[in-house]
């Protein structure tokens, strides 16, 4: 029986399969292979000695350690006008770890009421990243929301304040009664918080992830400066462009990307954003670098 998992607790792992969920344990061969099952597993069970056992887990499209999750769609990134102020840096290095995972990064952006979204607006207009303004009165920003959310895993990641949990209970408005009911039938009330649970809706599935807010990029995802220019899309017209091969796109004559940004073309805090990970990454030795 093939299924995904929902949600894991303890060594327990809770798989929705087209019967409904089943509680299971892997079997001991994934202790062996040090692979650690996550929700957004596509796994496939077996019964052994009377009770369902994870026999398989699909190769994954990508897998985030923290919070854990597997083969995410769509990372949705929160980011309010005001209280707390955004740091495009921090967003920039969330959608650069999503980018580098396969992962579609959407910017959301909240309490547009509150004060003034131009700036992050102007700051993603330049980019190909998504940008949508959500205003909860008119409701304008949720439906194109949904329609990312259709036929995809989804996550939300945003700093605390942010309003990532207003946006949940208004389009999740069951989710907190469906997790209590969930954790109520499992007796497990006190992982609720702290568990990724998998949510279906909308014709595609949310992963409520509790603390994924503003990673470091280290732990998140390490992206080693070779790499790094991929992860701004926006640069890609560009790449190969340059007049030296292995141009960091910093300091170096002829580069093609500093060109588009002088043209203005590119947008100046996503420049900046890309200049500081690569300081950050320029020195890690191939030995440094973590292990994911």
């Amino acid at each position: 029986m093939n299924g995904y998992i929902v949600k894991g607790i303890g060594g327990f792992y809770y798989v929705k399969t087209p019967d409904g969920i089943v509680e299971c344990k892997p079997r001991g061969i994934f202790r062996k292979q040090k692979i650690t099952p996550v929700a957004g597993d596509e796994v496939t069970l077996e019964t052994e000695n009377g009770a369902a056992v994870i026999a398989q887990i699909a190769p994954r499209k990508n897998v985030f350690v923290r919070p854990p999750v597997a083969n995410l769609d769509v990372l949705f990134l929160v980011a309010s006008t005001t209280q707390p102020t955004p740091s495009t840096l921090v967003l920039d290095k969330l959608s650069a770890i999503a980018v580098d995972k396969g992962v579609q990064p959407v910017v959301v952006c909240t309490k547009s009421d509150l004060a003034e979204a131009d700036f992050l607006a102007n700051a993603y207009a330049k980019s190909t990243l998504p940008f949508i303004r959500i205003d909860y009165e008119g409701g304008a920003g949720l439906d194109e929301v949904k329609q990312w959310i259709n036929g995809r895993l989804c996550a939300f990641c945003g700093n605390s304040g942010v309003g990532k949990s207003t946006l949940l209970n208004a389009l999740l408005p069951d989710a907190a009664r469906e997790t209590s009911a969930i954790s109520q039938k499992l007796g497990r009330g006190r992982h609720t918080t702290r568990e990724v649970t998998i949510f279906e809706a909308y014709g595609g599935r949310i992963a409520d992830t509790p603390g994924f807010a503003s990673l470091e990029a280290n732990r998140a995802g390490f992206i080693p400066k070779e790499n790094l220019e991929h992860a701004f899309p926006e640069f890609g017209p560009y790449l190969g462009q340059c007049q030296f091969t292995g141009c960091s796109h910093r300091s170096e004559k002829g580069c093609a990307v500093r060109a588009a940004l002088a043209e203005g073309k590119l947008s100046q805090t996503r420049y900046d954003s890309y200049c500081a990970m690569y300081d950050e990454v320029k020195d890690v030795k191939d030995w440094q670098r973590p292990k994911v």
